[in-house]
Parts: structure tokens; C-alpha cells; sequence
């Protein structure tokens, strides 16, 4: 298993992590370890964008959808 440091972590954000810790039961360090193991295999909506469009020969061919509404404006007082 590798490792790794943060420095320079705002201690607001360590804070809140120690709480978000507290409330799930875990140590700061399994905390973390979530929400960093949830994010990194988050898709990537970018990514699979690229990927639709190469499966389908190109972003210049990826269709166009039609738009019948009508803009509207909203004016506040």
C-alpha cells in the first residue's frame, strides 16, 4: 500500500474532516482514504464525452439536437 503527505492543509478543512470522521465511525485517516478512493474512480465526464465521440467518428459528427423553444428573459425589481 503506498502513502502519501498534504502538506500545507488548511486546518479548517482538517477540522472538518475530523468531524466528518467522528460521524461515520472512522479514524481521520479512513476518512480520507474514502473520499479519496470515491474520487479518484469517479467517471469522468470529460473523459467519457471524448470517448462517445471517438466511437462515433468525431465530434463534428455527433448530432445536433433541434431547439423549438423560445428564449425567454426574466426582469427583477
Amino acid at each position: 500500500m503506498a502513502s502519501i503527505v498534504v502538506r500545507g492543509l488548511d486546518d479548517q478543512v482538517k477540522q472538518q474532516l475530523a468531524k466528518q470522521a467522528k460521524a461515520h465511525g472512522h479514524s481521520m485517516e479512513a476518512e480520507v482514504r474514502d473520499i479519496l478512493t470515491k474520487a479518484a474512480r469517479r467517471p469522468n465526464i470529460a473523459m467519457a464525452l471524448l470517448s462517445a465521440a471517438r466511437d462515433v467518428g468525431g465530434v463534428e459528427d455527433l448530432p445536433i439536437p433541434r431547439r423549438d423553444d423560445v428564449a425567454q428573459s426574466v426582469y427583477f425589481e
